[in-house]
């Protein structure tokens, strides 16, 4: 059996240039660039709570990073480094070597695409929790928060929405899709594109954004809750792939677009005068955007997020997202 040490050497060191100090001390040294700021975030995945046990290794490993650089894309930084912790069960650590050579393949080769360098972490005996904390960097005073939008203001979002939220719910027998449906998402669930290069396109042209992570509703919320702003969307206008349209307007379809999560997509805000040029990014980046809504001025003592369905009417949803402590 591999000692600690030994697991993290074989697995995770891997070089790194750039730093005065990496993986093998106390603590790694790290130098941002002159004129930089630092964003940090950290995001834990348990198995049974945001996975299944029995998940691809090599795209869990790719989840675990995935997920953190759409943290980076939502403030417009630049993803420079990584640390990882793994609590690791006790039958996985006696039949290490498959599981770990596919997790950790996974993980390095999202991070070499996005010249991200691992430079630290932990590795305990457990129940199954990876813990990534990644940190970028963004020119002085120059980021995205969710606390910006404004009245007027259009409300996009990258991409399609809901396909993870489908692959969850077949995985889950909830709903039955073909196996081509299914491959298409549980790809989108397992392994999400991170919009990083969009992100950092937009610090010049939106006034707030943020990953959706835990579903339109819910994380457009915080931007209005952020910002102390109300909203209106046009569920019609959110957009979803040619599978998610088959089953609209289903209740549970309708779930999956706007409350499911898993998506890993942008949404932010724009003044109107910047249409034209957020269409152009999104064709230069291959990247679908959508207006979806407005920013209103908040009328009443809590911010209001109205949608509304295809005829006009205003359309009540029974779960707004996904939450740790009640999902």
């Amino acid at each position: 059996m591999l000692s600690e040490f030994d697991l993290i050497q074989r697995y995770f060191n891997r070089p790194v240039t750039g730093i005065p100090l990496g993986i093998g001390d106390d603590a790694a040294i790290i130098a941002p660039k002159p004129g930089k700021e630092l964003a940090i975030s950290t995001d834990c995945l348990v198995a049974g709570q945001h996975f299944f046990e029995n998940t691809n290794p090599y795209k869990l490993g790719y989840k675990a990073l995935a997920v953190n650089l759409s943290d980076m894309a939502a403030m417009g930084a630049v993803p420079r480094w990584v640390t990882l912790a793994l609590a690791l069960p006790r039958s996985l650590i006696d039949h290490h070597e498959s599981w770990l050579d596919e997790f950790s393949r996974g993980f390095h080769e999202l991070a070499a695409l996005h010249q991200v360098s691992l430079i630290g972490g932990d590795t305990t005996a457990g129940p199954l929790n990876i813990c990534v904390q990644i940190i970028g960097e963004v020119n002085q005073g120059r980021w995205l928060r969710r606390s910006g939008a404004k009245p007027g203001d259009d409300i996009w979002v990258s991409g399609c929405l809901g396909d993870a939220a489908l692959g969850l719910k077949h995985q889950l027998r909830e709903l039955v899709l073909t196996d081509e449906e299914a491959a298409h998402c549980l790809l989108a669930l397992d392994m999400p594109s991170a919009r990083v290069a969009l992100g950092q396109r937009l610090i010049e042209l939106a006034h707030s954004a943020i990953d959706i992570s835990d579903g339109l509703v819910a994380d457009l919320g915080h931007i209005l809750s952020c910002s102390g702003q109300s909203a209106t969307v046009e569920l019609e206008t959110v957009p979803g792939s040619e599978i998610m349209k088959r089953y609209l307007p289903s209740t549970l379809a309708i779930e999956c677009l706007t409350a499911g999560g898993d998506d890993y997509e942008l949404c932010f805000t724009a003044p109107k005068e910047n249409q034209s040029a957020i269409r152009q990014l999104g064709q230069e980046l291959k990247v679908p955007l959508t207006i979806i809504g407005e920013i209103k001025s908040q009328k009443s003592q809590k911010p209001e997020l109205i949608i509304y369905g295809i005829k006009g009417e205003k359309i009540v949803l029974e779960k707004k997202g996904y939450d740790h402590f009640t999902s």
